[in-house]
């Protein structure tokens, strides 16, 4: 990790973030598909894929606004288990309720209701705590 940042310290360019990002975004993409895959089936899915991308849209800008901004690319996230669980559980509340705030404009389809920003706060944190955990985990284990 070096010691250069972009974006008033927020992001630290390496390798690494690199791959958390990729991997964040995938998860996030994970958290729309089965939710379409579970409403609507993988035939709606297969079918409609930009229905899916535009159910996404609102949760990516969210990510795109929020995550910066609570550290999710920054030294603390990088540097221990704790302050990544923190950093990216702060991004992906931030960006769930943007997501649902902007699905409750006519910019994208969707509505705001509250059992699926409860829904979406939660999914998405047992998808990305966990996520963020892993390298810090597999460190501790190489360290036996």
């Amino acid at each position: 990790m070096g010691t250069t940042t972009a974006g008033h310290g927020r992001i630290v360019p390496s390798p690494r973030t690199l791959g958390l990002a990729v991997g964040d975004l995938l998860l996030i993409a994970a958290f729309v598909v089965s939710g379409a895959v579970n409403h609507s089936g993988v035939e709606y899915v297969l079918a409609r894929p930009l229905a899916v991308a535009e159910t996404a849209a609102p949760f990516y800008l969210g990510w795109l606004a929020a995550a910066p901004l609570a550290g999710a690319y920054g030294r603390a996230a990088l540097a221990g288990p704790r302050s990544a669980a923190r950093a990216v559980a702060a991004a992906w509340i931030g960006a769930a309720l943007i997501g649902q705030l902007l699905r409750g404009t006519a910019l994208f389809s969707g509505d705001l209701a509250l059992p699926f920003v409860i829904v979406s706060l939660v999914v998405g944190l047992v998808l990305l705590v966990p996520w963020r955990l892993l390298p810090f985990a597999a460190a501790a284990l190489r360290r036996r």
